[in-house]
């Protein structure tokens, strides 16, 4: 579960959260990054072409500054429905991912993460602050400030050019 570093967070950069080993995560660590926080799940039909885009992205900018989070959430058809070690297997193991998998949390609801309330502040969509599915996701610039907000069925690749932009390379 998502805890607070401080009663009024300015920054995503403000909040602790847990990984999915169980360990408290100070994303202050993550200064100076930019950020692309995204809710997943290994049940969805986005599932594959997200992962393997988000593993492209990873892979051509992480060492220009990328870190792509990835929060398992079971809100949307019961489909993360397994453990954080059963999780982390798929990802790691079918996948190969390298970026960072957090705890299982909600994102919408009375129980939603308070990262994820943070994340949702902004004025986005037609849907208002809810998430509607797997896979929506969030640019956050250097600073930990939300840049913009994707819908689920936005194309991970499709953001290359907003993050070449924040990592400030051509």
């Amino acid at each position: 579960m998502a805890t607070q570093t401080s009663k009024n967070p300015e920054s995503v950069h403000d909040f602790t959260i847990r990984d999915a080993t169980g360990n408290d995560v100070d994303l202050g660590i993550f200064k100076g990054k930019v950020l692309l926080i995204v809710n997943v799940a290994s049940k969805c039909g986005m599932t594959n072409s997200n992962y393997t885009e988000f593993n492209h992205l990873y892979e051509r900018y992480k060492d220009q500054g990328l870190e792509i989070l990835a929060f398992p959430c079971n809100q949307f058809g019961e489909e993360e429905p397994g453990t954080n070690d059963q999780i982390t297997d798929f990802v790691c193991t079918r996948f190969k991912s390298e970026f960072p998998i957090f705890d299982k949390i909600d994102v919408n609801g009375e129980n939603a993460s308070p990262l994820y309330k943070f994340l949702k502040l902004g004025k986005w969509g037609i849907f208002g602050d809810d998430i509607q599915w797997n896979f929506a996701k969030f640019l956050v610039n250097k600073d930990g400030q939300v840049v913009d907000r994707y819908y689920p069925t936005t194309s991970p690749l499709s953001l290359e050019r907003d993050i070449k932009q924040l990592l400030e390379i051509s």
